[in-house]
């Protein structure tokens, strides 16, 4: 589906309950799988049969089809049959943020189709989606993502949970290899010592086991004007290396009425970012920090250092703890696709810190590697300097390039979606 990912996502489009299924692997003893698509020979083993097979790829192709009438009509509704409730939920969410972001149209232009497992009332299918997306100033793009759907039975039919996109990461160095097969698993994202991404900017570590991740900045006071654009800092645990991150931080929105909208976050994927009730405005300073509290247990703490107010939040959430970043991020669609770059300036971070290993390092001491954006064409959108005198401070500054980061799949470390656009 073009909804979720993405995830990311930005806006995206998406990893808590659900972990991406990687093709071929079971997701409990007994499963069954299908495999379709070039390269698949594996065979349905079970009770499983060539009608359930039918009935989930009927359900995803609908969902697909009513995902598109969904956005031409302004009606959501129309998902209700192929989505549970709370999927339903997110759908219409994204559906919005689509239209309030200046997309008037999407378009499947094709679908391959991957494993699909099955295992008593759930199931897992993979596909490979090719969209294209149509903007109000007449502009278009086309992506193709993989699309990691969760499927469950209620009242004898089947209906899409969630929908992860893990085709995420930093852009890898060019070479001259076709568009990977179907048929492989994606390769893993590349490394942050890569230095690019479409939609990051700033810096992460790697390489050892992070507990906690910390920074201030200021929200800048974004360039209005009737084109929109997005853009957000956060802090972050996950998600370079792995498809799961917990992060939180705060967001600039111009909308197509030339208004500005800014808003604190949290967000764990693959769920739909949340906004949450701490007020922010242009000018102000804030803190955020995110805990680990042993186990899966974890504490986010906003601090509006500019107004004194404060906001704690209890999250439950499975990490891998690979990574910490502190980033300036280009949100993404709710189905995964980069959005427009706003014109924010400059954010500089400070006092950007984390625990490795169970000691307190600063990004010098955590060995932290720059990222810069880039579009498209590779030039860049958002560059990163060097770490200031105290290892704790960096600023980001926006290019004068186009806002637009490219057209074509885009490359996420995670994608982030953005919710209120």
């Amino acid at each position: 589906m073009k909804a979720t990912a993405l995830q990311t996502a930005s806006l995206i489009l998406l990893a808590g309950a659900l972990a991406a299924c990687t093709p071929g692997t079971a997701l409990a003893r007994g499963a069954s799988y299908f495999g379709f698509g070039s390269g698949y020979t594996q065979q349905a083993t079970g009770t499983s049969s060539a009608n359930v097979q039918s009935a989930i790829q009927d359900v995803i192709q609908r969902g697909n089809a009513e995902q598109q009438q969904a956005l031409s009509s302004g009606d959501p509704s129309v998902m209700a049959d192929t989505a549970t409730r709370g999927y339903l939920r997110e759908l219409t969410q994204a559906t919005q943020d689509l239209l309030d972001s200046g997309v008037t149209g999407i378009n499947l232009l094709k679908l391959e189709w991957g494993p699909i497992a099955v295992n008593g009332s759930s199931a897992t299918a993979t596909t490979y989606e090719t969209w294209s997306t149509t903007y109000s100033d007449g502009s278009t793009d086309q992506s193709r993502d993989e699309n990691d759907y969760t499927l469950v039975q209620q009242n004898g039919s089947w209906k899409i949970r969630s929908d992860d996109h893990p085709d995420s990461g930093l852009i890898p160095a060019p070479s001259t290899t076709t568009s990977p097969d179907p048929s492989q698993q994606p390769a893993p994202n590349t490394p942050v010592s890569k230095d690019q991404s479409r939609n990051w900017a700033g810096y992460a570590a790697t390489g050892g086991k992070f507990t906690s991740v910390s920074g201030t900045w200021t929200l800048p006071n974004v360039t209005t004007s009737t084109t929109p654009g997005t853009d957000a800092a956060w802090v972050g645990i996950g998600g370079v290396s792995s498809h799961d991150l917990i992060q939180a931080g705060t967001q600039e929105t111009v909308t197509g009425t030339g208004r500005a909208q800014y808003q604190a976050w949290v967000e764990t994927l693959p769920q739909y970012s949340q906004p949450v009730p701490l007020a922010v405005h242009p000018g102000d300073s804030v803190s955020v920090a995110i805990d680990n509290q042993g186990g899966n247990a974890w504490t986010i703490n906003f601090t509006n250092n500019t107004t004194g107010a404060t906001y704690a939040k209890n999250v439950t959430y499975a990490s891998s703890l690979s990574s910490a970043e502190w980033i300036e991020e280009a949100p993404s669609s709710g189905r995964g696709s980069v959005l427009p770059l706003d014109n924010f300036g400059k954010v500089t971070f400070s006092g950007a810190s984390a625990t490795e290993n169970g000691n307190a390092v600063n990004l010098t001491q955590a060995h932290a590697s720059p990222i810069t954006m880039i579009d498209g064409a590779r030039q860049p959108l958002a560059t990163t300097s060097g770490i200031d005198g105290s290892g704790a401070g960096f600023t980001v500054s926006r290019a004068a390039n186009s806002g637009s980061t490219g057209v074509g799949t885009p490359f996420r470390v995670r994608p982030r979606i953005v919710i209120g656009f």
